[in-house]
């Protein structure tokens, strides 16, 4: 039986704008198990990112629990959360977040260096990751030398740095072209499939449906329902170039 790296309870969160309240979630209950690939699909304004932060220890809850691990990030110290999201979790964004100034090599590394690897150590380790991610002849340029798909999968091999249980991607297909975003979308499959690593994407693209195990829709900040797409009899060829 697999075990839980993932798990919320009655996880609510209410946004304060002067006198006004935002309830951005209300009572997410939700468990993923090791070496998952699920999917959070929803409209926008439906609470997907703010999931993603409660899941990744970005934010707090205002009411309910979050367990990474069965650990409960609320109890955790500023020193205890900068450990989990260092070694534990690999972070993708929408936006790249790779560091304009620095080599796709040294974008890579950087977050080895904070988890107190030698200089030799992580730049053999960056440069198998990127390698892995196909850009090994890539290592020196910098990411205006590189494409947008490319420094995805730059923001890709550092998410891998500290070889992180859950990797959490929020909309990594989001500023890519249909065929570039499927790249990466087969590229995170990979992973999930021969390393283990579970993946939690936030996405409105469509094609990760046939990579998911599970869907979970969001709808005004609850869960609306979870699908299994070993159910939904879905084909590759058939959502390719398909996006909401």
């Amino acid at each position: 039986m697999k075990q839980s790296i993932v798990r919320t309870r009655g996880v609510t969160k209410i946004y304060k704008m002067g006198d006004i309240e935002v309830h951005a979630l209300r009572g997410i209950d939700l468990e993923v198990t090791t070496g998952e690939y699920v999917s959070i699909m929803g409209p926008s304004g439906s609470g997907k990112s703010t999931i993603f932060n409660m899941i990744g220890a970005l934010d707090k809850p205002t009411v309910g629990k979050v367990y990474i691990e069965e650990v409960d990030v609320a109890q955790l110290d500023a020193y205890e959360l900068a450990w989990l999201r260092c070694r534990k979790i690999g972070y993708i964004f929408q936006t790249f977040n790779i560091i304009p100034v620095m080599t796709a090599l040294e974008n890579v590394t950087l977050p080895m260096t904070f988890a107190g690897l030698t200089t030799d150590e992580s730049r053999d380790k960056g440069a198998v990751l990127l390698e892995l991610v196909g850009l090994g002849d890539r290592l020196d340029h910098k990411p205006f030398e590189l494409s947008g798909g490319q420094q995805q999968r730059v923001a890709v091999a550092r998410a891998l740095a500290n070889d992180p249980t859950l990797i959490l991607a929020d909309e990594p297909t989001g500023n890519l072209d249909l065929a570039t975003g499927r790249e990466i979308i087969d590229l995170l499959k990979k992973l999930n499939e021969e390393r283990g690593v579970t993946v939690i994407s936030n996405t409105h693209d469509h094609k990760m449906v046939s990579v998911s195990d599970r869907i979970v829709r969001i709808q005004d900040g609850q869960i609306e329902r979870i699908e299994d797409t070993s159910d939904l009899n879905i084909t590759l060829g058939s959502i390719d170039g398909e996006t909401e």
